[in-house]
């Protein structure tokens, strides 16, 4: 997949956030050796969730919301660090998982501004479950063909809906991000190309 991001013309990349599907890192790096890779937020929470015992899953998911609410890298390690010595107890393993995840808190590197629409993959997640919404009624399309009529126009509309609209915070970081993506490109320049 992100072969395929690169071979239609996707040259540099600042950030990718993802689930927390092993191998994710590496493979980004492969292709993109100076993109940073963010793990989901949300998804942590939710496999804490999972595996914590009810009782403690409200006062461990409000725990670990103080890891990414922080302002800043030092602020965040040290809610981690709580976090770690009030929970590794009770669940060592779920414990050992998160504070080894490098991908934590990546989201700090960048302007405070926009920090919180990068902790996590919901923004395309909630348009993800909006098709899903629409396509549940497999009866309504005769075809495979309508069915992907369908959903272009839905893509369309999105597309038409959003390309002069600034996702929040995004318009006052633009001079951070710009600053941000030629020191990118100033390091590939410095370094001999990579073949993938």
């Amino acid at each position: 997949m992100i072969q395929g991001l690169k071979a239609r013309g996707l040259e540099n990349v600042l950030l990718f956030i993802s689930d927390g599907l092993s191998g994710m890192t590496d493979a980004i790096h492969r292709v993109y050796p100076y993109a940073k890779h963010q793990t989901c937020l949300v998804h942590i929470v939710r496999n804490i969730n999972g595996k914590a015992r009810i009782s403690d899953r409200e006062e461990i998911a409000d725990d670990f919301k103080n890891i990414h609410q922080a302002t800043d890298l030092e602020s965040a390690q040290e809610a981690l660090e709580v976090f770690e010595k009030k929970w590794r107890p009770s669940y060592k393993k779920l414990i050992d998982k998160i504070v080894q995840n490098k991908q934590l808190i990546v989201f700090l590197d960048f302007p405070e501004c926009i920090q919180r629409s990068l902790y996590s993959t919901n923004l395309i997640e909630g348009f993800n479950a909006q098709i899903k919404r629409y396509t549940k009624r497999k009866e309504q399309f005769p075809n495979e063909e309508s069915l992907e009529r369908f959903l272009v126009s839905i893509f369309l509309d999105y597309n038409q809906k959003f390309p002069m609209r600034c996702h929040r915070g995004f318009k006052k970081a633009k001079p951070e991000i710009i600053e941000m993506f030629e020191e990118q490109l100033a390091k590939q320049q410095s370094t001999p190309s990579l073949t993938v």
